[in-house]
C-alpha cells in the first residue's frame, strides 16, 4: 500500500491510499477516515459507495461525513467506483466503463479482466482494511448514493450478517427495469437477465429483504427520477413490511447539496446500529 495523503480532520485523520488490487488487476485507490478513538483500539466502520462518474474523492470532500463520524467515533471508507488506468477498458459514455463499475463482477469482454467490483468491495478491500487498520470488522454498516446506493442495498441484502444497517441517497432502485441498469448489465453481465436479478435492490427486497434497519432518502426534484425508479423500492419495502424508512424529501435534487443536508441523520442512524450491536 502507498499512502497518498493524510490530513488532520475533526480530531481524526483522513487518509487516501493506493494499493495493488489482485481482484481488479490494477491499482485501486480508496479513502479512509479514522476518528480519534482509533488510536486506542478498533472502531466500527461505515462504508460509503459513490455514484456514476465519481472517484473516492467526491464523497470524501463534499458529503461532510467526517464531522458526524468523528462525533460518533466511527471510521469511514470511501472506495473508488471502478478500476482505472492504462489497459483498463473504458467507454465514451459517462455511464459505462471507468467511473461506472455498478458494483458487479463483469463476465463479458472487454470488461471482465478488471471490472470485478463486487468481489473487490465484498472481499478484497474488507480483508485489507481488517488486516492493516484499527477497525472492528464485526461492526460494519453501508451507505451510498445513486449507483452507490444501488451497490449498498444489493451488497447489504446479499451478504447476510455482514452489515448491521444500510442506507441510501437516491439509489438506482430497480436497475433491471430502467436504462440505468439494463444498458450496463447487458455490457457487463450479458443478455441473460437471470444474471441481473441479484443486482436489483427492488427484486432483492421482494425476495429476502434486509435483516436490520434501512433508511432511504430521495429528493422530489431529482433530475433522474425516471431512471432511479424509487417507487418500485418503496412498494417492495412496504409489501415486505421491512424495518425501514423511505423518505421523499421535498425540493431536493441529485446533488451533494442533497447528500450533505441529510448526512448527519444517516451517520447517526448507522451509529445507533453499530454501537448497539
Amino acid at each position: 500500500m502507498e499512502t497518498l495523503s493524510s490530513n488532520a480532520s475533526f480530531g481524526g485523520t483522513q487518509h487516501v491510499i493506493k494499493h495493488a488490487s489482485k481482484t481488479c488487476a490494477c491499482d485501486m485507490t480508496f479513502a479512509l477516515f479514522l476518528p480519534a478513538e482509533a488510536k486506542d483500539g478498533p472502531v466500527p466502520v461505515l462504508w460509503f459507495l459513490s455514484g456514476l462518474t465519481c472517484t473516492h474523492e467526491n464523497a470524501m470532500v463534499k458529503a461532510g461525513a467526517q464531522a458526524w463520524a468523528a462525533e460518533q467515533g466511527i471510521a469511514l471508507v470511501f472506495p473508488d467506483t471502478s478500476p482505472r488506468g492504462e489497459g483498463v477498458a473504458d467507454d465514451n459514455a459517462y455511464d459505462l466503463g471507468q467511473g461506472a463499475g455498478f458494483y458487479v463482477n463483469a463476465t463479458q469482454d472487454p470488461w471482465k479482466p478488471h471490472f470485478q467490483m463486487w468481489s473487490y468491495i465484498a472481499d478484497e478491500l474488507p480483508a485489507l482494511l481488517g488486516e492493516n487498520f484499527p477497525l472492528d470488522m464485526d461492526r460494519q454498516a453501508i451507505s451510498g448514493h445513486s449507483m452507490g446506493g444501488h451497490g449498498a442495498l444489493t451488497l447489504a441484502m446479499s451478504l447476510p450478517g455482514r452489515f448491521l444497517s444500510v442506507s441510501a441517497f437516491a439509489p438506482i432502485a430497480h436497475p433491471t427495469g430502467g436504462d440505468w441498469g439494463r444498458k450496463q448489465f447487458t455490457a457487463y453481465l450479458g443478455t441473460d437477465e437471470n444474471t441481473w436479478k441479484p443486482h436489483d435492490a427492488t427484486l432483492l427486497m421482494q425476495e429476502r429483504g434486509f435483516d436490520g434497519p434501512v433508511l432511504v432518502d430521495q429528493g422530489t426534484q431529482d433530475q433522474f427520477l425516471e431512471l432511479l425508479m424509487p417507487e418500485a423500492l418503496s412498494a417492495a419495502m412496504a409489501k415486505r413490511r421491512q424495518n425501514g424508512v423511505f423518505r421523499m424529501q421535498p425540493g431536493y435534487d441529485h446533488s451533494y447539496f442533497f447528500i450533505s443536508t441529510f448526512m448527519e441523520e444517516h451517520v447517526n442512524f448507522h451509529a445507533d446500529a453499530l454501537w448497539s450491536a
